[in-house]
């Protein structure tokens, strides 16, 4: 993931700061308990796609 993107790139639920997941290749938005893919190399920022974070990862 390349870094200056990350900095651009905001939740589009809560307009909040992204975590990189390298382990599962996914954006964490903990304010909006969701983590969006990143599939070939883009991120897939819709809320339909994302996964919702269990409460042990929210912590």
């Amino acid at each position: 993931m390349d870094a200056k993107l990350l900095q651009i790139l905001v939740c589009p639920v809560t307009k909040g700061p992204l975590i990189y997941n390298k382990a599962s290749n996914e954006l964490i938005s903990k304010s909006a308990r969701l983590a969006y893919p990143i599939k070939d190399g883009i991120p897939v920022m819709l809320e339909d796609e994302a996964r919702k974070l269990t409460d042990d990862e929210v912590a």
